[in-house]
Parts: structure tokens; C-alpha cells; sequence
């Protein structure tokens, strides 16, 4: 038997007598690094002056005074130190250099290899999962070629926490078996951030619409806009911005243009480059939205009206004070597109958009107040203003609050929502519902008792006592659920559909 496929011990109710846990892990691994930018005295987070500090110029002095051979001897043992653990390392540097070459007190002309050690000063090693590998979701992968019939590849998407608790979107991909085996690939021992490319264009009116519920000053937002045309580039934002940074006359108009660039660099896309395997893609916090990092990404494979699947997610930018909630979309995993999500009905986290439209309407999940899970339609992707209450918590171990565990399943019994409850200290345990195909907003059944809930050695970890999910699929008559254990790591359940179905549908 596959080693990933042994039974943990049961207990609970009788469907949870029948949930097989595989013994299949996802940890984090200290040796994944990435190469991020690096300042003196800001280790991970951007800088947010490009005005140099003194210890960067004291830094660069340094290194200017270095002779040649110096140079080349220095530069040797950094790639000897280095190089087997990235790849185009000489251009990581040779482009690190030139983000922060504004910086050096002089216009004279560098040899290639000062070029190459200086980047290597300002460049450093992020291991980005050397705390937690946790909140998984998975879905059916873009490309199915060369899988035996009956069984299914899967991409399973991961939140990576490393150095000052800075997360960020990670992947693995596997094959489920028709038999309920689950085998994961090889994990690239290499990751790469993507280079970001801002929006092509932004609409002027769903612009300032979005800086109104962002609690900016109606009047401050007409100063600080009104030389923008009703459709315009970055460069026209940024030059704007500029010229009312050099005249501070009025602090609101200020204020009003710094919030409109932030704005729009949360828009943005990133490209990785032609034949990376997905394991090596990392979506690590780009913009001052997500500097604190970017969580829980809930994605789901949306099947257009003409028949087209795209793959979207919903997650949570965060920069340490503020939580913005973010949608992207993709079609291959080799390009993701990046939008602000709009409305007044998108405020708190957990966002979840149901596979495809309902009643022509699209449909997403959420939980505005902290507590109850809510449902929202829309006639437009990215704008939700008007909510209303699904699931309150009303069993003892979800009293605390609730919230989906990524995007409904459709069934022929209706939407299967997984759910998690928090109870006394602060557990966290699996739950579910069904809701209505035609009309979500009726709940038709609900478990009383958790789905799944932690095992004696799920227990322990960065936060004790949690389970979590980001999504799961359904194959073979099984519902395939990633779970986080303890926001530490990630494990893998396998749940008899019909038997949950039928417990559903009981109550």
C-alpha cells in the first residue's frame, strides 16, 4: 500500500469513522530560498524612501574602495558560496545593481565584475516557508496530458510564511488515483518571483469610486485626479503624484495622491518565465498594499458563459494596519493578472467566488462581520456591494465565528460548502453545508458535528489546535481535502462523498 494512504486513528461521529487522513505531510523546508532585495537595515520589507540611507552610502564607499583584484577575489566567493543554490544568479545581480545604481555618489564607469559585487551586497537570501507551509487549496490542473484515465493531476496552492511572519502564495502539483491514492511530484529545489508589470489601463470613474471606500476625501480625490484622462497610464498617475509631492500646499490633496498610487500599483500583472515547473513559481508580496505579505488564496477553476475556464482566487493583501482583499486570475499559472476587489460589501477576509454564475449573476462567499458566513451577488467581477447572512454559528464548537474553507462543489444534490468553526480555546474544526443549486441562499443541510477536527498530532504547531482549508475538489466519489494542521504544515483527507451528502441531507 502507498505509505500516503494509511488511516489515522478514527473517532468522532460515524462519518468521521469513514474519513481516511493520509499520512502524506507538506512542511515547510528551510532550504527553499529566494533572492530578494536587500538594505542595510531593512532586511525583507521594501524600502519605502529611494532617498539613500547613511549606511548604504557608507556601504557603497566601501566597496568603491576596494582595488580590482579585491573586487574579483570578493566576487569569486560569493559565487562559490551561492551559486549552486540559484540559478542566473550573475543576472539577479547584474540587475540588483541597477535598482539601487541611483544611489552611488559618483557617475563613474564600473567594471562588470564591481557591477556583479555590489548587487551581491544589496541581495539577500529569503527563506520563504522556514516557518509554516499551511492553508492549502487545490484544484484540477490546466493540463491533463499524459495522466492514466480515471486519475487526475492537481495543483495544490500554499501559504508560505518565512522571516518576519512575511507570507506569501506557493504551489506543488500531484496526482490524485482513481483508487484515492494521492502522489505528489518532485519539489524544484529552485523558486523565482516573477517581474510585475503594471495595468495597462485604469478607469478614472471605478478609480475614484475605490479611493471613496478607501475613506479618502470626495473633494481631496477631484484636486489630486482631475489632470487624469477617463482612462490613463501609470506614467500619467506617477508624474501627477510627483508634482504634487514638490507642491505640499494642500496636505488632504497629498494624502488623496499617494493613496491613488498605491491604488494602482495593487493592479498589476506578473509573468514567469517559459518552463519553469510550478513548483518553482512564488507570488511574494510585490506592492505597499501586501508588504506584511499576501494570504490564503482561495483559488477556484470559473467556467465562463462561452465555455472558457479560467482560474481565479480571492486572498488578502496585508500591510500591517490594513487588510485589502484581492482577486487574480490566470489561465496557464505562467501569467497572473492582480485586481483590487471593489464595493462595500468587501470589507474583513475570506472570500470565496462559486465556480460559475448563478441566475446570470456571479456569486461569492464571505464574512463581513467577523462572524457569519455571508453570500453576495454581482453583475461585475470585481465590484460587491450588498450582502447578506448564510451561516451563523450555532453549534457550541463554531460559537467563536465562521468561515468558508474555500469555494463551493457542485453536486447533484446541490453546493458542497466546506465550513470551519472556532470553539473553546480557540479550536479550529472542519464543518459543512449544502446549499441550494439554484438558489444558495437557502441551506438545505448542515453537520452538527465537525467534519474533521485536530488529531492528538495535529495539535501542536505555530498556533496550536487549528485545522484549515483554502479549498478542495472532488474525484473518484471522494472529496479530495488539503488541511492545515496548526498553521504549521499541510495534510491531506479523503471523505466519501456520498456518505457525506447523505449526513447532509439528513438534517
Amino acid at each position: 500500500m502507498d505509505p500516503s494512504t494509511h488511516v489515522r486513528k478514527k473517532r468522532g461521529t460515524p462519518l468521521e469513522s469513514k474519513i481516511k487522513r493520509l499520512s502524506l505531510t507538506l512542511g515547510p523546508n528551510p532550504r527553499r530560498v529566494l533572492l530578494r532585495p536587500f538594505i542595510p537595515s531593512l532586511i525583507v520589507k521594501p524600502l519605502p524612501s529611494h532617498e539613500p540611507n547613511p549606511r548604504v552610502v557608507s556601504l557603497y564607499s566601501r566597496v568603491m574602495h576596494l582595488n580590482e583584484e579585491e573586487v574579483r577575489t570578493k566576487l569569486d566567493e560569493v559565487f562559490f558560496d551561492f551559486h549552486e543554490r540559484h540559478e542566473r544568479i550573475r543576472e539577479i545581480f547584474e540587475a540588483r545593481f541597477e535598482q539601487v545604481r541611483h544611489f552611488l555618489p559618483t557617475d563613474r564607469e564600473l567594471s562588470k565584475e564591481r557591477r556583479l559585487l555590489l548587487g551581491s551586497y544589496f541581495t539577500n537570501e529569503y527563506s520563504l516557508e522556514s516557518t509554516a507551509l499551511f492553508n492549502p487549496g487545490i484544484i484540477p490542473a490546466p493540463d491533463q496530458s499524459g495522466v492514466p484515465e480515471g486519475d487526475l493531476r492537481f495543483i495544490v496552492s500554499l501559504r508560505a510564511t518565512g522571516e518576519g511572519h512575511i507570507s506569501s502564495i506557493t504551489f506543488r502539483s500531484g496526482i490524485v488515483t482513481c483508487g484515492g491514492e494521492i502522489r505528489m511530484d518532485p519539489v524544484s529545489r529552485f523558486v523565482h518571483q516573477p517581474r510585475p508589470h503594471p495595468a495597462a489601463r485604469y478607469e478614472l470613474k471605478t478609480f475614484r469610486r475605490k479611493m471613496l471606500e478607501m475613506g479618502v476625501e470626495r473633494d481631496a480625490i477631484e484636486v489630486a485626479t482631475s489632470e487624469l484622462s477617463e482612462s490613463f497610464l501609470m506614467s500619467e498617475l506617477v508624474a501627477i503624484v510627483r508634482k504634487v509631492r514638490c507642491n505640499p500646499e494642500d496636505p488632504a490633496v497629498c494624502r488623496a495622491a499617494e493613496k491613488a498610487l498605491l491604488l494602482a500599483q495593487s493592479n498589476y500583472t506578473v509573468r514567469f518565465r517559459e518552463g519553469m515547473d510550478i513548483s518553482e513559481k512564488i507570488l511574494f508580496p510585490y506592492t505597499p498594499s501586501e508588504i506584511n505579505g499576501i494570504e490564503d488564496a482561495r483559488f477556484v477553476r470559473f467556467q465562463g458563459e462561452d465555455g472558457q475556464s479560467t482560474y481565479m482566487a480571492t486572498y488578502t493583501a496585508y500591510d500591517g494596519n490594513v487588510v485589502l482583499p484581492q482577486m487574480l486570475h490566470t489561465r496557464d499559472f505562467h501569467e497572473f493578472a492582480i485586481y483590487t476587489l471593489n464595493g462595500l460589501a468587501i470589507r474583513n477576509k475570506g472570500f470565496a467566488l462559486f465556480p460559475r454564475k448563478i441566475g446570470g449573476h456571479y456569486a461569492m462567499l464571505g464574512r463581513q462581520d467577523g462572524e457569519n458566513i455571508t453570500l453576495m451577488f454581482s453583475d461585475h467581477l470585481h465590484f460587491w456591494h450588498e450582502s447578506s447572512i448564510l451561516i451563523r454559528p450555532t453549534h457550541p464548537w463554531e460559537f467563536v465565528q465562521m468561515g468558508n474553507c474555500g469555494s463551493p462543489l457542485e453536486t447533484e444534490a446541490g453546493w458542497l460548502l466546506i465550513t470551519h468553526g472556532v470553539g473553546p480555546m480557540r479550536k479550529y474544526c472542519l464543518g459543512a453545508a449544502l446549499l441550494d443549486r439554484n438558489d444558495p441562499s437557502r441551506v438545505i443541510g448542515r453537520l452538527k458535528q465537525p467534519l474533521l477536527r485536530p488529531g492528538d498530532d495535529e495539535r501542536e504547531g505555530y498556533v496550536p489546535n487549528v485545522l484549515y482549508s483554502c479549498g478542495a475538489l472532488i474525484h473518484a466519489g471522494n472529496l479530495v481535502l488539503p488541511y492545515a494542521i496548526s498553521d504549521t504544515s499541510s495534510r491531506f483527507a479523503l471523505v466519501p462523498l456520498a456518505d457525506l451528502l447523505s449526513e447532509l441531507l439528513q438534517r
